[in-house]
């Protein structure tokens, strides 16, 4: 695949709409200590309950919620109920949202480091393979190019109602753990 000068705008544009967002759902996540299997089983709750929200609407090609169930399972506890699924048809919202899902499994594969010896880590450790986030960034561009006006701002939406999922997903969480 060629390098052109402007791989990454789209994806810029959302990181620069959504930074304080995701400052904000990194914050919550960040109290949970990972390699404490209560506090690991209610990030992974959280997470259950968001992504399970997400997923059925972004439509990514490599689902995560499988990878979540067996470690939920692993751990004797059960898949939580997902949040309210987001209703936007709009293209460019499934692309924001898928965005949001995308760019989470950089995080996760820094934080699978994190999880405690023997406990599960199938979810976290689903990253990208070599290429695949360039090549997301790549549709990513396209998706845009071909999607036309107002297609960007309900890009943003989507990202951003993902991360208002993992959000109240991890408060949610967070108060369970932390009281």
């Amino acid at each position: 695949m060629t390098k052109s000068p402007d791989a990454g705008r789209v994806r810029q544009a959302l990181r620069d709409a959504t930074m304080a967002s995701h400052r904000r759902v990194d914050a919550l996540f960040a109290d949970f200590s990972l390699d404490s299997p209560r506090s690991y089983r209610h990030f992974l709750t959280a997470h259950g309950r968001a992504v399970g929200a997400i997923e059925p609407a972004a439509r990514p090609d490599a689902p995560r919620l499988p990878l979540l169930a067996q470690d939920m399972a692993a751990l004797d506890a059960p898949m939580p109920t997902p949040l309210p699924t987001p209703a936007n048809d709009a293209d460019g919202y499934r692309w924001g949202l898928l965005y949001a899902l995308e760019g989470s499994r950089l995080g996760g594969a820094m934080l699978s480091r994190q999880v405690g010896e023997g406990l599960p880590k199938n979810y976290l450790s689903a990253v990208h393979g070599k290429g695949e986030w360039v090549a997301f960034q790549h549709a990513l561009d396209s998706a845009a190019a071909e999607g036309g006006e107002g297609w960007l701002e309900d890009a943003v939406q989507g990202a951003l109602a993902a991360f208002a999922l993992f959000a109240a997903a991890g408060e949610e969480a967070r108060k369970t753990v932390h009281g």
